[in-house]
């Protein structure tokens, strides 16, 4: 028996540092994710405050229409803030303290023409890129947040695209938020919202 212990002993302490090690390089691997996460968390924190501000000024100028566009990006936004702060959580990470960017109020016109950059950007770049680096350090919920994110990001950029070419103009529209995905659609008004991927009746958001 006395023989068998620091076998035994052995064997343990070999566990012990292949779990080490093993956490050791998940950690190492997705700090870069999770600081992909809190960079995502910091934008669509101010993007949400930013179109808030925006829905206001379209108030004041009498464009009724698009100062519900941009509440409906804002609820949209604030969804993937949410789902991103969600997962830094999960992997253990932590959340950066945010703090509101310094945003300048133009008229509506350049409130939508500022957007439009951000919106390619996010879509085009920075967020298949952090999507890209979640599936190397194989985090699955990371790469889900992102990708819905982005596909937000472009129905985001069609509607501001459509908005700003109608400006004065625009067709009254409601619009529908998932509360999971952020995934935003224009519908004729009092017309249904799209049927919920999530099985839930109450998975969208209405602005009207």
């Amino acid at each position: 028996m006395y023989k068998r212990i620091p076998i035994l002993v052995k064997s343990l302490l070999s566990m012990l540092f292949c779990t080490f090690l093993a956490i050791s390089v998940s950690a190492k691997v997705s700090q870069t994710t999770i600081d992909n996460l809190n960079k995502a968390l910091k934008g669509e924190t101010n993007a949400s405050h930013k179109y808030e501000l925006f829905a206001k000024k379209a108030d004041e100028e009498n464009y009724k229409q698009v100062a519900k566009l941009f509440r409906a990006v804002s609820m949209a936004e604030s969804v993937h803030r949410n789902n991103h702060k969600a997962v830094i959580l999960s992997l253990e990470g932590k959340p950066d303290v945010i703090n509101y960017d310094s945003i300048k109020i133009g008229t509506t016109k350049e409130n939508l023409e500022g957007p439009l950059n951000g919106e390619t950007y996010e879509k085009d770049v920075m967020y298949p890129n952090f999507i890209k680096q979640a599936q190397i350090d194989k985090l699955p919920d990371a790469v889900q947040t992102f990708s819905f994110a982005a596909k937000a990001e472009t129905q985001h950029e069609k509607l501001y695209e459509d908005a700003l070419k109608n400006l004065g103009k625009n067709k009254p529209v409601d619009y529908c938020v998932s509360r999971f995905s952020g995934a935003t659609y224009a519908i004729t008004p009092n017309s249904k919202c799209p049927s919920g991927k999530f099985g839930l009746k109450q998975e969208y958001m209405r602005v009207k």
